[in-house]
């Protein structure tokens, strides 16, 4: 007889009356629970993607006018296409609280209660407040739909989504860094995709098939019984655009970065930590990584416990090299290279699925022999100089012209001497008149074809000084 005299509307609001009155008297009599929802887990190891979903739930489900104090941000989200765009987001002080709407389904479950925010501090202290654990949180009689809020909540601007949907959502990618035994994630902008890096079309079309054939073998691995990893070595002079590529991975395969800083891990147990806090569709980056090992063999660097126990006295004064003395030492007495091979292929590699390694060097020659042992790094990418296709590329981005009457001339110029991408796009950055920029680029390459056939020729006349002393 209710449904049929009062309108949907008023029993809803009757409904919330009738739950917040039950709360308050009989909130003695009740069990109640509180629901935590932490954004970081094991103590700081890994990013807890429940926390991320909750607050794109609840978005919908907590009235902002019910709110004491407001706290208004400002946020770019990059879609999956490239573009940007931006939101607004109204959050929730810690401290204050906020009630249901009548009109939420989750009024009746909460019991009328209000939501918190809450924020926990470690025992490190108020310095590691600000990173620490920041809790949504949900104090609720026994329900089946007790749900958590959120100390960020978004208004007006975000949609509701399904727990199906959750890790389908697009949402802007992210790259994280490692601070000691932690990691700390920042929003990841970078533009670069396979259509505007500066490669070699048979390369970059190699690469994005070997990446998605990765995506789907999934099977393949399993029944071969190889962890589901891709790992990628990518070798060649500076400034080649090893760093883009690796961005553009990440935009293709919409994976989260991890950049890895072998520097801030103090020991092997802290590193495996860290390697195995990483989510599945990640992508783990190292770069330089003939810089963070000696390029001697494994075996001769083999310390004795006395020599760990030992107070650690480094030398940081210049001795020239560029590097400081002792650095090396620290790091391979502390990680080792032995503990990073544990997880690319040992017993630690099936840790996860779905992640790509990616390792970067100028020197390939230096790395030790056991990284480049075949199922260590599946793929071995040269990035060389910048030629003919790679140019017309950074053409393309720049001016968006496909043919030019200096065209003939750059390219003829480009097959007999060394320039990285790099250093074309540095040329081209310098005007905007697409003429400007070609004629100093095409004078950079005319001084240095000078500077080889100098070279050349002072080479070939040593070789004849050389001749006729003999003889």
């Amino acid at each position: 007889m209710s449904r049929e005299l009062l309108p949907d509307e008023l029993r809803a609001v009757a409904r919330w009356g009738a739950a917040f009155v039950r709360a308050r008297v009989g909130a003695a009599e009740k069990e109640r629970h509180t629901v935590v929802i932490r954004r970081q887990l094991d103590g700081g190891y890994g990013e807890n993607q429940m926390f991320e979903a909750a607050r794109a739930y609840l978005a919908t489900k907590i009235d902002p006018r019910a709110l004491r104090r407001l706290s208004l941000a400002r946020s770019r989200c990059i879609d999956a296409d490239g573009r940007s765009s931006w939101t607004t987001l109204l959050c929730l002080e810690p401290g204050d609280s906020s009630t249901p709407p009548p009109t939420c389904s989750m009024a009746s479950s909460s019991g009328g209660r209000p939501w918190r925010p809450a924020a926990a501090t470690t025992a490190r202290g108020a310095a590691r407040a600000v990173t620490a654990v920041t809790a949504p949180r949900a104090s609720s009689s026994p329900s089946p739909s007790s749900s958590a809020s959120t100390p960020s909540t978004p208004t007006q601007r975000s949609s509701a989504t399904s727990p199906s949907s959750w890790p389908r959502r697009e949402r802007a990618l992210r790259i994280f860094m490692n601070e000691e035994r932690s990691w700390h994630g920042f929003n990841h902008h970078h533009p670069a995709t396979f259509d505007t890096i500066a490669m070699e079309p048979d390369l970059k079309k190699s690469i994005v098939d070997d990446l998605d054939r990765f995506l789907k073998r999934r099977d393949y691995y399993r029944r071969i019984g190889k962890a589901w990893k891709r790992g990628y070595l990518l070798h060649g002079p500076p400034g080649t655009g090893k760093s883009s590529l690796v961005a553009a991975m990440a935009n293709y395969l919409r994976f989260n970065l991890y950049d890895l800083d072998l520097s801030q891990v103090r020991v092997n147990a802290a590193l495996q930590r860290l390697l195995i806090s990483m989510p599945n569709k990640s992508i783990l980056v190292i770069e330089d990584i003939d810089c963070c090992f000696d390029a001697k063999p494994r075996e001769d660097h083999k310390i004795t416990t006395a020599a760990l126990d030992q107070p650690e006295d480094f030398d940081f004064s210049d001795d020239g090299g560029g590097a400081p003395r002792g650095a090396g030492d620290l790091q391979q007495k502390n990680v080792t290279l032995s503990g990073l091979l544990n997880f690319i292929d040992g017993l630690w590699s099936t840790s996860g699925e779905e992640r790509v390694i990616v390792f970067t060097t100028n020197y390939k020659e230096r790395l030790d022999p056991a990284l480049l042992r075949p199922g260590r790094m599946d793929v071995h990418v040269y990035m060389g100089y910048c030629g003919w296709d790679a140019f017309k590329t950074l053409a393309h981005n720049y001016f968006l012209v496909g043919d030019h009457p200096l065209f003939p001339e750059v390219r003829e110029l480009l097959a007999g001497v060394e320039a990285t991408p790099a250093e074309v796009s540095e040329m081209l950055l310098r005007s905007e008149d697409v003429d400007v920029a070609l004629r100093g680029l095409t004078e950079l390459l005319r001084e240095r074809t000078r500077r080889r056939a100098r070279q050349e020729a002072a080479i070939e006349n040593e070789v004849v000084a050389e001749k006729g002393n003999a003889a």
